[in-house]
């Protein structure tokens, strides 16, 4: 997908998210709508984080751009479905053992830690469980068979590595999802705010990664930004029953590091950009 299509996708996906928060505000509050939003806004800015995953995914597995748009579409779905499962039973683990937010918040210190000051790791999808389980299950091609998960070879059904790709993408999300549901779970346990802050979020998530696909190196900042984000709502969420913050002031320190790490990547370019 050219990026001059990309664009006005992104951006309807956005107005459409802004949108049903307008709702939200007027059938639920002010209180349940600024929820909503700083919980979209935390997953967007984890969910661009997760996109540098997806480029190197599909560098890795030298996936083609009409490969890419299937691979997103069906992450994306899978994305949705594991999400709501993790939300539904995370709030149930919240009311159930209240103590439980004390782990989620020492989880999230520990990935903002992870994030901030270890570098990535190249993929190797043997070493991802599923895909190791599915290729004992059946065997793999070689070749790409158009945007088809499954063909036959010599009369035997046969996945495509397409179909790997969507495996290691779900790996990914729900590695991810560990970070991200957790983190909106401190501003809210509320199950419908939670869910469809997520879903919105993630919606437009196949048009954001053509749009960043070939800028990422541009922002060099935003996966410290990120892992600060993650760091203070840890925080937040082992303060919850001392010095509970106000979603408001929550949001303001969330948009302000998003910010600073614009600012700061747009001021201290990589060397090679300079």
């Amino acid at each position: 997908m050219h990026i001059n299509k990309a664009w006005p996708r992104v951006i309807f996906w956005i107005v459409a998210a802004l949108l049903f928060n307008a709702g939200v505000w007027y059938f639920k509050g002010s209180e349940k709508a600024l929820e909503f939003f700083t919980g979209y806004l935390i997953e967007k800015s984890l969910s661009v984080d997760n996109l540098f995953v997806f480029i190197m995914i599909f560098s890795y597995f030298g996936v083609g751009e009409k490969q890419q748009h299937s691979a997103l579409n069906w992450g994306i779905m899978g994305a949705i479905v594991f999400r709501t499962i993790f939300v539904l039973f995370g709030v149930a683990l919240i009311h159930h053992f209240h103590a439980i937010i004390y782990f989620f918040g020492a989880l999230l210190l520990w990935s903002a830690y992870k994030m901030a000051f270890q570098q990535d790791k190249a993929i190797d999808p043997d070493k991802i469980p599923l895909v190791r389980w599915f290729r004992k299950l059946m065997p793999v091609t070689d070749q790409y068979v158009g945007t088809k998960f499954f063909t036959r070879v010599g009369g035997k059904l046969a996945a495509t590595p397409l179909f790997i790709v969507v495996l290691v993408i779900e790996s990914s999300d729900i590695m991810f999802a560990i970070d991200s549901i957790p983190a909106i779970l401190a501003i809210t346990q509320d199950p419908f705010i939670v869910i469809t802050s997520n879903i919105f979020a993630i919606l437009g998530l196949r048009s954001l990664y053509f749009v960043l696909a070939g800028v990422m190196g541009l922002f060099r900042f935003l996966k410290q930004g990120v892992a600060v984000i993650l760091g203070f709502v840890g925080i937040k969420m082992l303060l919850m029953d001392i010095y509970p913050l106000p979603t408001l002031v929550s949001l303001g320190i969330i948009v302000s590091i998003l910010l600073a790490s614009i600012v700061c990547s747009v001021i201290w370019k990589k060397p090679t950009e300079a």
